[in-house]
């Protein structure tokens, strides 16, 4: 299928309400950059064509015109199942990422979770892209490291040097913040023993740290207990 049949394709699945209420939630996001298309449909679309193996055009178009080409791509690369070609392909995507929800649905599950051992290098290599993020197009990136190691590295494969690693990440850019935060509520549902000294000891900035205990505090996962006690350390 060719990137215009794909495109084509797309318009055709054009929901103009959807359309406005999802820029709602991309500040910055250029208007006439999105089609408009629910995630189910796109998701769908992508097993299509994934099933079909013709997406090797439309795969070495980078970057897409549109966001929602963009969203499409990273579905395809989620159904890949070759570790090698996922990274390498994610590589090339990533520095074009200009906005969260693109950034946060790539998660290729069927090549990382059988190739922990090799993910949890590329994560930290995606997280130290820069210590100081100067640059808009390293926020993403910084921001998926962050993401995969919220996923896969915070339940049984969990080690607590892995804390230390978001801690450790200085960074303006609000959308790399907010993953920080993000991350660290979940560590406190699903490590908190290992996490709470980071909130105690006050290791984040106030920012990160304010928002970290309102995401826990908002959480069903934390106990009214934790809840209690993480409003005093605000």
């Amino acid at each position: 299928m060719t990137p215009k049949e794909i495109r084509s394709r797309l318009f055709e699945m054009q929901d103009l309400k959807y359309k406005e209420f999802h820029l709602g939630l991309m500040p910055g996001v250029d208007p006439d950059s999105v089609i408009g298309i629910r995630t189910p449909q796109l998701r769908s679309f992508a097993k299509e064509i994934f099933k079909s193996g013709d997406y090797e055009e439309f795969l070495a178009v980078m970057p897409h015109e549109y966001y929602d080409e963009m969203n499409l791509h990273g579905f395809i690369l989620c159904e890949m199942k070759d570790y090698d070609r996922v990274v390498k392909e994610i590589d090339r995507f990533l520095p074009h990422v200009n906005n969260w929800a693109t950034c946060d649905l790539i998660s290729p599950k069927k090549a990382f979770s059988k190739n922990t051992d090799r993910l949890i290098l590329d994560i930290k290599r995606w997280m130290s892209h820069k210590e100081e993020l100067t640059l808009p197009e390293e926020t993403y990136t910084i921001r998926y490291g962050m993401e995969m190691l919220m996923s896969f590295f915070l339940d049984d494969l969990f080690k607590p040097e892995y804390l230390e690693w978001v801690a450790s990440v200085q960074s303006e850019e609000y959308y790399v913040n907010m993953m920080k935060a993000w991350f660290f509520a979940t560590a406190l549902a699903k490590q908190y023993e290992a996490t709470i000294p980071y909130i105690e000891q006050h290791k984040m900035d106030d920012w990160c740290h304010r928002k970290s205990i309102q995401k826990a505090r908002e959480s069903y996962r934390i106990t009214l207990e934790q809840k209690a006690y993480l409003n005093t350390l605000k």
